[in-house]
């Protein structure tokens, strides 16, 4: 017999049950209080036809629904290891909730990593190490800013990458830029624009230019250059950063869903609210790579000379170059690249462009950087990086891989207390960071979580110079790619200096000096002739 027949059985039985009861002892009709509401959902799911589950296991198909709502939370709370938590483990997650809460960040009884995996890294360590600094104005300082640049900026070598109000909560970029107060580190905006909760703290900004000109554009969308100039000339605003690519989806513009779109947010961005909104995937101010030189020296002329650059994750290699050939033919350079990685996280993407779109972080950064190094570029060029960046170990990684600086956003969001519940693109964040609910976004407590931002940050900053200390090395920028080693086999370790040989500077000016591994990518154009 069928579930469902059963079912029908049982609940005709219940009932007569029920009537017959009542009549010796009226009060048991109360009985169908109870009973009548789950009889009449199992009728329902009989009668639907959504839900085959549901149709075949009237009433018992529902548990299915329930447990898979919950699954995160059981996989999250009672099933995962340490070390098994996606995309960020538990002990990364700790770690950070640790250091921003200023409580006991080390580990007992050994690491929990397994040492002979392919794939485990580890730092040089030298016997003769040295002293790392005490106090946060110790703290080594990046100066953002080529040739054509009149107001250099002063970075730390950790800031918060780029998320958007919209996609955050108000109460999340208020805890987020006022911790970037506190701690003298920049507050990148996102494509989202410049927000009053952007500036309500005064916290240093990188004002994020993507397709959409969020903030910066024509009813058309198109790129409107009097409303740029007058919020790239705001004080708080120290760099200017044209998105180019996100890793998380390169090659898909940004989307704010909907139910994100207030009418707040609709009015900073310029735009229709309650509709979901898609950037376009490209901009429409430049469509080749000297346009974009020269899209860059526009704005940097309209903000007053401020450091401009451009944040991608690299794709075709060939279009780099392209880039490159082009900075050297107009002579325009931007004063700084941010290279995410495709394994960079944000709050909505299609689950393809997550998985398999995007070159990973490392591979990126370190073509990025031999690549300006060949044409003599790198010099004036400062590099900065984003891609699960959560240690101090990750830090000195990128560095040694040729970073100038690292940005961070997943670690921040859990900074002021994200707790990866993944539920970053429904509206329904359960603890105001990622969502526009009002009731939920009551529970982010501004005064409370920007000191944890704050402590986050310079915790991880001590953690790299700790490292570097211990490395034998005085300043970030002398680590280098054979400190840091990496097993590819039980019984096969190299050094990053063996799996990325660096290039020598200049070596792509000239058709002679192109090494091996760069001729299947370079084609000499017009711009080289």
């Amino acid at each position: 017999m069928k579930v469902r027949e059963q079912f029908i059985i049982i609940s005709i039985i219940v009932i007569l049950a029920i009537i017959g009861i009542s009549l010796i002892w009226q009060p048991f009709l109360w009985a169908f209080l109870l009973v009548g509401p789950l009889i009449i959902m199992g009728v329902f799911d009989i009668i639907q036809k959504s839900h085959a589950i549901r149709r075949n296991f009237p009433l018992i198909g529902r548990f299915r629904y329930v447990l898979e709502s919950i699954r995160p939370e059981i996989m999250q709370y009672f099933v995962e290891t340490d070390t098994q938590g996606r995309p960020l483990n538990r002990i990364l997650r700790s770690l950070i909730y640790q250091r921003a809460k200023g409580v006991n960040d080390t580990e007992p009884f050994g690491t929990q990593m397994d040492l002979y995996r392919s794939g485990y890294e580890w730092m040089e360590h030298s016997m003769y190490a040295k002293h790392n600094p005490k106090h946060i104005s110790d703290f080594p300082r990046l100066i953002i800013g080529g040739k054509d640049c009149k107001q250099p900026y002063s970075s730390s070598l950790l800031n918060i990458s780029a998320m958007s109000f919209g996609s955050l909560s108000d109460n999340a970029v208020l805890a987020l830029n006022k911790g970037a107060k506190m701690g003298n580190f920049a507050h990148n905006t996102g494509e989202g624009g410049i927000s009053d909760y952007h500036l309500k703290h005064g916290g240093d900004l990188i004002w994020q230019v993507g397709t959409g000109y969020f903030g910066c554009r024509n009813d058309d969308g198109t790129f409107n250059a009097e409303t740029f100039k007058k919020n790239a000339l705001r004080p708080e605003v120290k760099m200017i950063e044209i998105k180019l690519s996100q890793g998380a989806k390169p090659g898909h513009g940004g989307i704010l869903p909907a139910s994100k779109n207030t009418e707040e947010i609709a009015k900073i961005r310029h735009i229709k609210p309650g509709i979901a909104v898609h950037s376009p995937p490209s901009h429409s101010a430049f469509s080749d790579p000297i346009q974009f030189m020269h899209f860059i020296k526009k704005l940097r002329d309209l903000s007053g000379g401020k450091p401009v650059g451009f944040k991608l994750c690299l794709g075709r290699k060939q279009e780099f170059m392209d880039f490159c050939e082009a900075m050297i033919f107009t002579g325009i350079q931007p004063d700084f690249i941010s290279v995410d990685g495709g394994e960079g996280g944000t709050g909505a993407a299609p689950v393809e462009f997550s998985n398999s779109i995007g070159m990973p972080l490392r591979e990126g950064l370190v073509f990025v950087n031999d690549t300006l190094v060949g044409f003599g570029l790198r010099k004036d060029i400062k590099v900065i990086v984003a891609g699960k960046i959560i240690t101090g170990f990750h830090m000195a990684r990128a560095l040694a891989l040729g970073a100038d600086g690292c940005n961070s956003a997943r670690a921040m969001m859990l900074s002021i207390g994200c707790i990866q519940a993944l539920q970053c693109n429904t509206n329904t964040c359960p603890v105001g960071v990622a969502t526009q609910n009002p009731s939920l976004v009551k529970g982010l407590v501004v005064e409370d979580k920007a000191p944890r931002a704050y402590r986050y940050h310079e915790a991880t900053i001590k953690s790299l110079l700790e490292l570097l200390a211990a490395a034998g090395l005085n300043h970030p920028s002398e680590i280098t790619r054979a400190l840091i080693s990496k097993r590819v086999g039980l019984f096969d370790v190299q050094t990053y200096q063996d799996i990325y040989p660096p290039i020598k500077e200049g070596v792509l000016l000239n058709i002679d000096t192109i090494p091996e591994s760069y001729k299947k990518y370079f084609q000499m154009t017009r711009l080289m002739k």
